[in-house]
């Protein structure tokens, strides 16, 4: 559904080009070719035409891209963790580790055994 809707927004979007390139700003382009001739579409029906395919495909595109953003597929399952991650939870807990016994500080602060007499 999210690639039909890509492809849709991508012919929009070129479609919308072309047309607002056929345009000219100060009432000319593609209506001005039939001036001289009075053909099925008079100058005035082309102006309107090539404005309403200018709305229309702005507005298609505003909609597709709403749907797009609704339609992007989402990963259900669960998420790939890091290698970090992984290790961190692999390592046990600080207070699993045995304690070994500390040394008590002796009488003399010089780390050796005090004499006996």
């Amino acid at each position: 559904m999210y690639l039909l809707i890509s492809v849709l927004i991508i012919i929009a979007s070129i479609l919308l080009i072309l047309i607002v390139l056929v345009q000219n700003s100060k009432g000319g382009g593609l209506a001005s070719n039939f001036a001289s001739s009075n053909q099925v579409m008079g100058v005035r029906k082309t102006a309107d035409f090539l404005e309403k395919a200018t709305w229309t495909l702005a507005i298609s595109l505003l909609v597709l891209s709403l749907l797009a953003s609704f339609a992007i597929p989402r990963d259900k399952g669960e998420v790939s963790r890091s290698a970090i991650e992984e290790q961190l939870d692999k390592t046990p807990s600080p207070s699993a580790l045995p304690s070994f016994p500390t040394p008590t500080p002796d009488e003399n602060g010089d780390g050796e055994k005090p004499e006996e007499n």
